[in-house]
């Protein structure tokens, strides 16, 4: 197996680089044959692929096998099906007729197409290692790169395994490497000269990243943190707004960047509000405790304390119990109510189960509430549809899911990134491919003439002038005038 440890130097991609030209010349539709043949090799190994997936991390300690064939395995496979079907066609060449074309370059005709990046560096999460790192990698290959693949500490047998399979299925192993999984390696990767990058991690993370890829003004997609919104609606189904939030919490131990952590209720009553913190407590107050890092349990305890000294309600404290060995901790639900934007909770990104919950009398405080935070990955709106996409258009993020949550972004045809701390950048979808690639653009001159190289002079204002109000004159008098200057200019001319 190909795999790369501590690098120095720019000689070890060579022969990578090497490979990827000839991949680069393949036509796009080969590329996209060979997502064909993964996705077939992921569905009779389904389970296998599944197991390959560590269960010594937080969040996977809390997953069954099933969880991750839902999560991971059938995603991957379906981002495989999309590129198979679509990826030709999003990466075509464009020509460009002439409709729109500026009337003085009528001898000109213009084509654009997609050219891969070269080399592409995946750095990896370690709480979806298949699915986010898979398919940020199966888009570059098909793309036409190669990709650098840094697994997160601990994944690098899920990261193995999925490079397995697309050799079994066709692809040259140099287009693939597989990197050790130390930050070290990165930066490593990262000064030999990629690229391209894509980081799924924290936002102190991105902002490293994105230091040292400045020095070669390297381009990036930077998938970071979340603090994820909930706004639920008069009129929205409550029950299911519940069972969401709590799936929201318990799916992967809430180790998940789009996992709900701040919740609006929105112009309900008193009653309203009250019902549903009420019976939302007893639907968290059932779930199984998650394993947590022991970082993730300290800021727990801190949010609970800044939660508890700013005067909110503490419905449920998920910080009870202590570190059950030096790394890990079990961590039930915590359930904040009467919160306020300015609480720390309603601004962290954390992997730990806990809601922060604000009562908001109308749309426009929720907004501004929202707006504290830096955080602007996903949101989730429960009401009628009409209400919901009204709110959905003035949210400032990357993904809006109404009357659900977490799921339905695992779409492949749709694009998935942030904005703000959340990062920026898209991978998935059409948008996440393109973005793969970088745009060429071919001009050719067809015309024979070689007026266009005259120098001009003191004559050739009217010309340009008149021309400049025939074409884009506001009213038919204006255009008729500059008609009339043109005429002037070009017998002067002559």
């Amino acid at each position: 197996m190909q795999r790369v440890g501590r690098v120095t130097g720019t000689e070890w991609m060579d022969g990578i680089r090497l490979a990827q030209k000839h991949w680069a010349a393949a036509p796009p539709r080969r590329r996209a044959r060979l997502m064909g043949q993964l996705r077939r090799r992921i569905a009779s190994g389904a389970r296998e692929l599944a197991e390959a997936v560590p269960t010594h991390l937080p969040g996977a300690l809390h997953r069954t096998v099933a969880d991750t064939l839902v999560a991971e395995v059938l995603p991957l496979a379906e981002a495989c099906r999309f590129l198979e079907k679509e990826a030709a066609w999003i990466l075509r060449r464009k020509v460009l007729g002439a409709e729109g074309r500026p009337l003085w370059l009528g001898g000109v005709a213009a084509e654009v197409e997609r050219a891969p990046w070269g080399v592409v560096l995946v750095l990896a999460a370690a709480n979806y290692p298949l699915l986010l790192a898979g398919v940020q990698t199966l888009q570059a290959l098909a793309a036409g790169n190669a990709v650098l693949w840094k697994p997160a500490p601990g994944t690098e047998t899920v990261a193995f395994a999925l490079r397995m399979l697309l050799i079994e299925s066709g692809l040259a192993p140099e287009l693939l490497t597989v990197l050790d999984s130390s930050v070290e390696t990165g930066m490593d990767a990262i000064a030999a000269g990629v690229d391209y990058a894509v980081l799924t991690g924290s936002a102190e993370t991105g902002r490293a990243v994105l230091h040292q890829l400045a020095e070669t003004l390297t381009p990036a997609a930077m998938e970071l943190s979340g603090c994820d919104a909930v706004f639920v609606l008069p009129g929205a189904d409550f029950s299911r707004a519940l069972a969401a939030l709590a799936f929201g919490l318990r799916f992967n131990g809430s180790f998940t960047c789009m996992a709900p952590r701040r919740v609006f209720l929105v112009g309900l009553t008193e009653g309203q509000a009250a019902e549903f913190e009420t019976n939302l407590a007893a639907a968290l107050m059932d779930l199984e405790p998650v394993p947590v890092t022991a970082k993730s349990f300290a800021q727990l305890k801190e949010l609970i304390a800044g939660a508890r000294g700013q005067g909110a309600d503490l419905l449920l404290n998920g910080a009870r119990g202590g570190l059950t060995a030096q790394t890990a901790a079990q961590a039930r639900a915590t359930l904040i109510c009467r919160a306020t934007p300015a609480l720390k909770a309603m601004q962290a990104d954390v992997f730990a189960p806990i809601l922060s919950l604000m009562r908001a009398a109308n749309v426009l405080e929720a907004l501004a509430a929202n707006s504290a935070c830096p955080y602007a990955l996903t949101a989730a709106i429960f009401g009628p549809e009409r209400e919901a996409r009204k709110l959905a258009s003035q949210l400032r993020v990357g993904n809006v899911t109404i009357n659900d949550i977490i799921a339905p972004t695992a779409d492949p045809r749709t694009p998935f990134g942030g904005r703000g701390r959340s990062g920026f950048g898209v991978t998935r979808g059409a948008e996440g491919l393109l973005a793969m690639t970088t745009p060429r653009t071919l001009h050719v001159q067809r015309s024979s003439s070689k007026r266009a190289y005259a120098p001009t002079g003191e004559a050739h204002i009217g010309l340009f002038a008149g021309l400049a109000e025939v074409l884009h004159g506001g009213t038919l008098r204006a255009r008729l005038d500059g008609l009339k200057r043109l005429i002037r200019a070009v017998k002067h001319l002559r």
